[in-house]
């Protein structure tokens, strides 16, 4: 995806999905190396953009990530104080991690210190990202996480609620292939984040057992609804019911570990990823939890280019939730 600035609002310039390799891609780690770069290549070929600077994300439960509070009148030593303080998290030796930091602010609960995001990673899983992208013609410019990337293109979303979604608690599902990934954001922070093992692979697998037919056959049918008759009864319902009960139970994990103590609900639950437009997926699942259900999209505020066709972004928008947030980010 490529987005450029039109005066205060993005411009979708360009974007496109290209299918990986079947399992090129296993539990977040990076099997067919070479067969992940042809798809990159073909993809920015199709995008037609002079542009070869890319942000890319590491999955996030491959990130260590853990807030600290630094003392303001150590602050000048930020970077000391943080490998410090690194040492004694990370499980690794610093040398075989990247390391980063993100000042937050001032903390909430004490005047004197200063809220600070640690962020590190395996360099074996940074950098072979980063070969994949120079394997494809492109250049890494920088490598975020994709639970945060989420978070900055759900930026893009809270602009349009009430108060801009200030002091309201949203649960961000991505629906995957084989997971779900449950982020729970309040005032521009995430507050819980938890991964599922259920994901749109399932009904793919049981639509090719239904009907005898290959896996592209399934997916393909899946996406464009052209099914047999009994399709729906048969399959889909059932798969966005348990869909909907694993969405729930999700919920009440964070209710018994975070929301106990800090006494929150969430008000708002927003379905992204590949599986949240299945039909009556957001229906289902407002009536299990009885909370607002929204699909995400955060391109409603945004400038569309004359390439764009907005049909098909509608479509799309709720899997482009990490290709959105890694656009955002800039090259500054």
């Amino acid at each position: 995806m490529e987005l450029s600035r039109s005066g205060k609002n993005y411009q979708i310039e360009r974007y496109v999905i290209e299918s990986l390799p079947k399992e090129a891609v296993s539990e977040g780690n990076l099997v067919d190396i070479e067969g992940i770069a042809e798809s990159l290549r073909k993809a920015w070929k199709r995008l037609g953009s002079p542009i070869k600077n890319v942000a890319i994300a590491i999955p996030t439960a491959m990130a260590i990530y853990k807030k600290l509070l630094v003392p303001v009148s150590q602050s000048e030593d930020m970077e000391g104080m943080i490998e410090s303080e690194a040492d004694q998290i990370i499980p690794f030796p610093l040398d075989e991690v990247n390391l980063d930091y993100q000042v937050l602010g001032p903390s909430s609960t004490s005047l004197d210190d200063l809220e600070v995001l640690l962020c590190a990673a395996r360099k074996e899983k940074v950098e072979e990202r980063v070969a994949v992208v120079e394997m494809a013609g492109l250049r890494a410019q920088l490598v975020d996480v994709e639970s945060f990337a989420m978070m900055t293109a759900f930026e893009q979303i809270q602009q349009q609620l009430p108060d801009h979604g200030m002091n309201q608690t949203f649960a961000l599902f991505d629906i995957g292939a084989s997971k779900i990934h449950c982020n729970v954001i309040r005032n521009g922070q995430q507050i819980y984040y938890r991964e599922q093992m259920f994901g749109g692979l399932q009904l793919t697998r049981d639509i090719q057992r239904r009907y005898g037919i290959s896996f592209d056959e399934a997916e393909n049918g899946k996406r464009s609804m052209a099914m047999p008759d009994g399709y729906e009864s048969e399959l889909l319902h059932p798969f966005v019911d348990s869909l909907a009960q694993e969405i729930q139970r999700a919920l009440q994990f964070f209710y018994t570990t975070v929301s106990v103590s800090q006494y929150l609900r969430v008000d708002y639950i927003l379905l992204g990823g590949g599986c949240s437009m299945l039909a009556g997926l957001d229906d289902a699942v407002a009536s299990r939890t009885q909370i607002s259900t929204m699909i995400a999209n955060p391109f409603t505020a945004m400038v569309q280019s004359s390439s764009i066709r907005l049909k098909e972004l509608l479509l799309d928008a709720p899997a482009l939730l990490i290709a959105c947030g890694l656009a955002m980010r800039r090259f500054d």
